[in-house]
């Protein structure tokens, strides 16, 4: 088999990220037959080395890419140590190790990613990579569309800038919320309800409806699908 970089390895062993898996290795928590691995870019044989992540086996498992409904009340996470429900729970028949790919919180609901894919993670999560999110928000208030110019332009918040969103205002109810949709290619922590927060209009219900061209389709509340390796192939070339 061809040789391949020891970090690329421990990322399609879903190990960790490669950005992360090089952070391993600088650390000294690999080794490679016994020999401890510190330096960036060391080449493996993965059918012939034998490699220790922390002192446990890393294997190159089959990789796994599933598209989640999430349904709100769950986090974003592989497990909770006080023993709340995890979207995890929600796949059945786990044939590997997944973990989500970023994070909605436990109220937002919508389009998830999870994988054993370390580099594919990356990829989607990290913002030089431009990946869209979309999402549908109900807000408070009557939103104006010069407060849309100037979420759209992006605002101030206490960790930086918001970045630039495309928002269009889809209907106004009778209590007095606004129905809209944001694209936004930041990967900030709860962004878009920080982003409504800050222009007076906080989120009253938050979904997560597209990541940049897949959909969440006829997938209803806590029903999920594998991608298509079509579909993990241009996500590859997106980014």
């Amino acid at each position: 088999m061809e040789k391949i970089r020891l970090s690329r390895f421990l990322a399609s062993a879903g190990v960790a990220s490669r950005r992360k898996a090089e952070e391993y290795i600088s650390k000294g928590r690999v080794t490679v037959n016994g020999r401890l691995i510190t330096v960036q870019g060391h080449l493996i044989d993965p059918s012939n080395d034998f490699i220790l992540c922390d002192g446990r086996p890393a294997q190159s498992e089959k990789r796994v890419y599933i598209l989640l409904n999430k349904p709100p009340g769950y986090l974003s996470a592989a497990s909770d140590n006080s023993g709340r429900p995890v979207v995890v729970d929600l796949i059945k028949n786990k044939s590997a190790r997944i973990y989500p790919v970023g994070r909605l919180d436990l109220n937002t609901e919508g389009l998830l990613i999870l994988t054993n894919d370390g580099d594919f993670a990356n990829r989607i999560i990290h913002p030089r990579y431009g990946i869209t999110r979309k999402y549908e928000a109900l807000a408070a208030g009557v939103i104006t569309e010069n407060t849309v110019r100037k979420m759209g332009k992006g605002l101030f918040l206490e960790d930086g800038f918001s970045g630039p969103a495309k928002i269009k205002i889809l209907a106004y109810n009778n209590s007095g919320a606004t129905k809209l949709t944001v694209e936004i290619t930041s990967g900030k922590k709860r962004i878009v309800r920080r982003l409504l927060k800050a222009a007076g209009h906080p989120v009253l219900k938050l979904k997560r409806t597209a990541l940049a061209f897949l959909t969440l389709g006829g997938l209803k509340r806590g029903e999920y699908r594998n991608l298509t390796p079509a579909e993990v192939e241009k996500f590859y070339f997106l980014a």
